[in-house]
């Protein structure tokens, strides 16, 4: 079987595991909703349900096929701070903005430091991101979103 996993790896999959459980805890006191009217800790409970079974599949995945700890290299590290980026961007700019048009941004973005070619791909997946996300929350759980400028 080779090397096991370090210690600061078991570390991180207990941390992941610990904010599925949080996350999942937290949402209950939002109020689950029913099947037909979710409530608005449904979809954060049901994220924290999926965190817990993911990270040990990884987990398990990790002790079956360790890795050499390779560092980011220069690409890799351009790569990781597009993403803080366009998430710190969406965060900030979706009052002003409002939630879909943030959200086609960051998708297009996104789907272009992934390097998903050409522009039509990028601008079709960013669409159907920003369409479906907006009618999951504004349609189906009755979540007002921030509209920014469509207001």
């Amino acid at each position: 079987m080779g090397k096991s996993i370090s210690g600061s790896e078991r570390v991180a999959h207990l941390a992941i595991a610990v904010v599925g459980v949080l996350v999942m805890v937290l949402s209950i006191s939002y109020g689950l909703g029913t099947i037909k009217k979710p409530g608005p800790g449904l979809y954060p409970f049901v994220v924290g349900l999926l965190i817990l079974p993911l990270d040990l599949l990884v987990f398990l995945s990790s002790r079956k096929h360790p890795h050499e700890g390779q560092s980011l290299d220069k690409r890799g590290i351009v790569t990781f701070l597009s993403f803080v980026g366009a998430c710190v961007f969406w965060i900030v700019a979706m009052p002003y903005t409002g939630y879909p048009i943030v959200t086609l941004i960051a998708a297009f973005f996104l789907s272009k430091v992934m390097k998903l070619e050409g522009w039509v791909k990028p601008l079709i997946l960013a669409l159907g991101v920003a369409i479906f996300i907006y009618l999951l929350f504004d349609y189906w759980l009755y979540i007002d979103l921030p509209r920014g400028i469509l207001e």
